[in-house]
């Protein structure tokens, strides 16, 4: 027999889900694609980690084997790529991120119309294809004389003959650091913009009159903790962007690896394994310690940001 606080729930969840039914039907679709590309891909390559899997016969379990060996035997991995990808993060994430924040603040102060273009400008190359971006710095970098800045500096008599720039191990790196940072305003460049955009005038103007003197104080204690959701998101998005950055190095120089391994990220290092040499259970357990690596910094980044 149905009692009445049985009816009485029934009826609470009834109108529940005629209020909120919408909402979840809106989100729904999001959640499926979640779902089949984040969640079901990141759960694949954490069970093929632990198997040996060379695309033609089944996967074989191997234990924790193929973590063994990255750590213990894969000298590429441990010498150049995992110092590479570290160094190259390093200063790409933190110093894109100054820089998206320095160039939105800069923008915030202009009218809306040179505003409007100047900030197209600047996001302009994050749209560009890789493969033009590659032969717009190819043609720059190039290792002839006909190359802009060989040109250049034969010109000057600065060099006696040709730098081979993107061959070279010593000055591939810069290279790539010098490409991305310039590629660097994407969305979060952005977000950034449109949070100072929308902090109300009056806390500037109440600032004024509570001591803040300088545009450094303004930035410190009103414009960062205004905005400190699209700080987030910018950070976010600049450490994934930086660990997930790999076609760079291998576009630039024509080869993957690299020469002399000089330009080797971690996400080449898994395109080597995975599609170069098929090793894809070995790949998936690299792919997974870039996925903590992204997760750690991540969790790094929203413990500064995060609102109390």
């Amino acid at each position: 027999m149905i009692t009445r606080v049985e009816v009485r729930r029934e009826r609470a969840l009834r109108k529940s889900l005629a209020r909120e039914g919408s909402a979840y039907a809106f989100l729904s679709p999001y959640a499926l694609l979640f779902i089949v590309f984040i969640v079901v891909p990141v759960g694949m390559a954490a069970l093929l980690s632990f198997t040996y899997f060379d695309t033609i016969q089944r996967p074989r379990p191997i234990g924790l084997s193929n973590y063994i060996m990255l750590i213990t035997q894969d000298e590429v991995f441990m010498k150049y790529v995992l110092p590479n990808t570290i160094a190259f993060a390093v200063i790409t994430g933190p110093g894109g991120y100054i820089l998206s924040f320095l160039l939105a603040w800069m923008l915030a102060q202009l009218p809306r119309i040179p505003r409007t273009i100047l900030a197209l400008i600047l996001y302009s190359p994050s749209m560009t294809s890789g493969v033009t971006m590659a032969a717009v710095w190819q043609t720059l970098f190039s290792g002839d004389q006909n190359g802009y800045l060989n040109a250049f500096l034969l010109g000057m008599n600065l060099i006696q003959e040709p730098v081979q720039w993107l061959q070279s191990p010593r000055y591939l790196m810069p290279i790539m650091v010098i490409v991305t940072l310039w590629s660097s305003m994407g969305v979060g460049f952005l977000a950034m913009l449109a949070g100072m955009l929308e902090i109300n005038p009056e806390l500037y103007e109440a600032g004024s009159i509570d001591g803040i003197s300088s545009r450094w104080q303004e930035i410190l204690h009103i414009t960062i903790p205004s905005m400190k959701p699209q700080m987030l998101f910018g950070a976010v998005m600049s450490i994934v962007g930086s660990f997930q950055a790999g076609a760079i190095g291998v576009t630039l120089s024509g080869s993957n690896p690299t020469p002399q391994y000089a330009g080797q990220l971690i996400v080449n290092h898994i395109e080597d394994y995975g599609f170069l040499r098929y090793e894809m259970g070995y790949a998936a357990a690299v792919s997974v310690v870039l996925l903590l690596m992204v997760l750690f910094f991540s969790r790094l980044a929203n413990r500064m940001f995060h609102e109390e």
